[in-house]
């Protein structure tokens, strides 16, 4: 910095932009993985009621009387932007890569495996070898996009994310 000021981002306000960092690049990337699994669901390749899963398995469909995949989509938005960009800021300096952007694509990795398995709707033959393509090409697009938005928003010191 010039002058020799040392720039503070342990503070408040260092903390809140960090987090504003992170949900904006969990809403980019969830919303390029989205649209991946949009063209999947076109070629039958995925289920968009899949997301029904998710508000069943916490509860939330027993307490919001709407559409159940809504609701579910609404919490794998949510847990896009909140949880899974805090645990990127807080491992992505030991994933391999020069940058954020390249090091969205192991943690894109990391979670697909959970996905493939929690999503998985019976598909066979062509439909699953799709399925497992087109999803890991979008947890890909979700760690990529999430990086790349990590490096363009943030100048943080090595030590905070």
């Amino acid at each position: 910095m010039p002058g020799g000021t040392v720039v503070e981002f342990d503070h408040l306000v260092g903390v809140i932009t960090d987090g504003f960092v992170g949900a904006v690049g969990g809403l980019v990337g969830t919303t390029v993985m989205t649209l991946v699994f949009l063209v999947a669901a076109q070629i039958g390749a995925f289920n968009l009621d899949s997301f029904a899963t998710l508000a069943d398995l916490t509860g939330t469909r027993s307490l919001v009387s709407v559409n159940p995949t809504a609701v579910g989509y609404a919490l794998f938005l949510f847990i896009g932007m909140v949880p899974w960009p805090l645990f990127f800021a807080s491992i992505g300096w030991y994933l391999p890569g020069d940058r954020f952007a390249t090091k969205g694509l192991p943690f894109g990795f990391i979670l697909w495996t959970g996905f493939a398995i929690a999503y998985y709707d019976g598909y066979t033959g062509t439909s699953l070898v799709l399925y497992l393509l087109l999803t890991l090409l979008g947890h890909f697009a979700y760690g990529f996009a999430l990086g790349a938005v990590f490096d363009y928003l943030s100048e943080r010191p090595e030590t905070l994310v």
